[in-house]
């Protein structure tokens, strides 16, 4: 872990503690790019997550799944252009757009391929990838409702790749990471496919490399 994140992860350790919102908070309604956020399953109540646990079948790469608790900083996800098309600091996300999803802490992207997820044998999702750098397996469109994708509203994510949609099945895992659900890719949207952003860092175009406080989503 370089000192960069070292550095946001203390941040958002300290925000995640101590919920702080701003008076400025309708001023940014949508999404940005370079923003560090938490994605919590609509249908489920738990959040997007990984850590440094490989599945023991499929890829072998290192897992990815769904929690409940909120201040867990292996839940951050780094929102980026698609390879060799980087989006603009602080620029809103459009729906339609190709984005990635890098995990804070591990610096690996958010990921699937046609390998069977370990519960549900939908399609595996995992995080891949070395220093924020993978392949097209990392491309997810942003599916949503408006022209951006809105702080407050649901989104989808279909995997450019396969058409197949982020999801949470619904199957929980036992040990060693008893209590986690399964997150997988299928092939039909389902109430288990909608996300929206929850705690987290919202950058503006003026922001320097270490994310500063644009606002503080609470619980939604």
């Amino acid at each position: 872990m370089n000192i960069t994140t070292l550095i946001t992860l203390c941040i958002l350790v300290f925000i995640d503690l101590c919920i702080i919102p701003l008076v400025y908070s309708e001023l940014y309604s949508y999404v940005t790019c370079g923003s560090v956020i938490k994605l919590l399953n609509n249908h489920l109540k738990v959040r997007l997550h990984s850590h440094e646990v490989k599945y023991g079948s499929g890829s072998g790469q290192q897992s990815v799944t769904a929690i409940e608790d909120h201040d867990d900083v292996n839940s951050h996800w780094v929102i980026k252009g698609k390879s060799g098309k980087m989006c603009k600091r602080g620029e809103p996300i459009t729906c339609g757009t190709i984005i990635r999803l890098e995990h804070l802490a591990t610096q690996k992207n958010l990921h699937s391929h046609h390998f069977p997820s370990p519960l549900s044998s939908n399609q595996e999702v995992s995080a891949f990838g070395e220093n924020g750098e993978g392949d097209t397996g990392d491309h997810w469109t942003v599916t949503c409702s408006s022209d951006y994708w809105e702080r407050n509203g649901l989104v989808r994510f279909k995997h450019a790749d396969t058409d197949m949609w982020l999801g949470v099945p619904g199957n929980t895992y036992g040990r060693p990471i008893s209590g986690q659900k399964e997150v997988a890719a299928v092939l039909y949207s389902d109430s288990g496919c909608y996300w929206k952003t929850s705690e987290g860092v919202f950058i503006k175009p003026s922001e320097l490399s270490i994310p500063t406080i644009a606002h503080v989503h609470t619980e939604l």
